[in-house]
């Protein structure tokens, strides 16, 4: 069941040739337990470890990696206007967005194609082109490592910030997410002014709208923008959306008027990274065996035997040149290890 001295290529979507020194994968609660609770988890640092595409490992990992692989999607609740849908943690991202499509659960069209699996998804507070998953997790289910017991969070405890969450800063190594609980909708609220989306609606042709051509817009605007980790080790965006005041915004736009902004309820402005990176000259870098995207400023790429410390760096590079240019400090997503 534990195994030892595991290569972690195949597990992480940057492709980095990492090791840990012990490796299991449970697709049960009660085999997450036993192993928690053998020796090797006893006296072990624990890694969870999901789709693997959100993380960099700049070393090997000197502890047990746990591979979650919890399976199973059910309806378990519906009224007249809404659907609750609870999906286990191990399940492909995508592959669920997908499966709420197919069965005309509206609410989660605007976060196709994001890597990664859901149980990822409270964790990161996901989102992408106007829409995050805090909106549509009404519970998550997650075991306590320390206790062994299974403990549930409604979204007000699961305390949602931008990209991140309750497990990613006070109970973070704490607890394994299991479940996830959205509540959809059975009448579509359409979400299509973030981005490119409506003019890739028009380029397809469509007519009337529904939440599969949502989601298929969505698909072709990621398909043309971002590389598929399976053909070029990335991580997607590897750096949040910089949230400034809204004078350092106008200041910005005094010398740059077409900078993307975006007003926030507070009355501060969302940056867009990628720009930010692009106007730095990042685009298209090249160093070495990794670099950062030619079409997508926000992924940095491992063309193939780059190492986790040499693509930190290229990043550490990237924040003091944005430093440096505009005063701002980007703050990386992807989780380093």
């Amino acid at each position: 069941m534990i195994q030892e001295n595991f290569n972690l290529k195949a597990f992480n979507t940057f492709g980095i040739n990492a090791q840990t020194k012990y490796f299991a994968q449970f697709n049960h609660i009660n085999q997450l337990e036993e192993i928690v609770s053998s020796e090797i988890g006893q006296k072990n640092e624990l890694l969870i470890l999901g789709g693997g595409s959100n993380l960099l490992f700049t070393q090997n990992f000197n502890g047990l990696v746990l591979k979650n692989d919890l399976k199973g999607i059910e309806v378990i609740d519906e009224n007249e206007a809404s659907i609750w849908v609870k999906c286990a943690a191990g399940e492909n991202w995508h592959q669920f967005v997908l499966f709420c499509i197919q069965n005309n659960y509206a609410g989660l069209e605007n976060l196709s194609l994001i890597p990664g699996n859901v149980g990822a998804s409270p964790m990161q507070n996901i989102g992408a082109y106007g829409v995050e998953v805090k909106d549509l997790i009404t519970k998550v289910s997650a075991w306590h490592i320390r206790d062994k017991k299974m403990v549930h969070f409604n979204a007000t405890a699961c305390e949602f910030g931008y990209r991140e969450s309750v497990f990613k800063r006070q109970f973070k190594n704490q607890f394994v997410i299991c479940e996830v609980v959205f509540k959809l909708h059975k009448k579509a609220n359409f979400n299509t002014t973030y981005g490119a989306i409506e003019k890739e609606l028009e380029k397809m042709g469509v007519q009337e709208l529904s939440i599969k051509a949502v989601s298929d817009a969505v698909i072709n605007i990621r398909s043309s923008k971002l590389p598929n980790p399976l053909e070029l080790g990335n991580a997607g965006s590897f750096f949040k959306n910089p949230v400034v005041s809204n004078e350092k915004a106008a200041e910005i736009l005094v010398n740059y008027a077409d900078a993307p902004h975006y007003p926030q309820k507070d009355g501060s402005e969302k940056l867009a990274a990628g720009w930010l990176i692009e106007k730095c000259g990042w685009k298209g870098f090249v160093r070495n065996n990794h670099g950062v995207h030619k079409l997508q400023a926000l992924v940095l790429v491992n063309y193939g035997g780059a190492t986790g410390n040499e693509i930190w760096q290229l990043s550490e590079d990237i924040i003091q040149s944005v430093q440096q240019k505009f005063g701002i400090e980007l703050e990386r997503e992807v989780n380093i290890i």
